[in-house]
């Protein structure tokens, strides 16, 4: 099962999202884990993520994300995306990255 960490600012504009992504793994049937936190938690809940995306109002940190992580892929939320909280399209792209 796949653990896909979102991280953003406080850890509270991603959850709407990562409801919207859950609620996409399971209509498809794409078992996953998914849950949001703060990038203060990053050194907590990075190294057990198979997958780290980031919100738009953190992109400045994908650098040093990357650095921490540079086995994991790293991305950040397209804005338009997470703007609009398309989770079935963050989601597809989380499964594209750790293909």
């Amino acid at each position: 099962m796949k653990n896909i960490v979102l991280f953003c600012a406080a850890g509270m504009s991603t959850s709407l999202l990562v409801s919207k992504m859950q609620a996409a793994a399971k209509e498809e049937g794409y078992e996953c884990s998914i849950a949001a936190y703060s990038l203060n938690e990053l050194a907590v809940q990075g190294p057990p993520a198979d997958c780290i995306l980031l919100g738009p109002q953190v992109r400045y940190q994908q650098d040093k994300v990357r650095a921490a992580f540079p086995e994991k892929p790293v991305a950040v939320i397209d804005m338009r995306l997470y703007g609009m909280m398309k989770g079935r399209e963050v989601l597809d792209e989380a499964k594209k990255m750790m293909e």
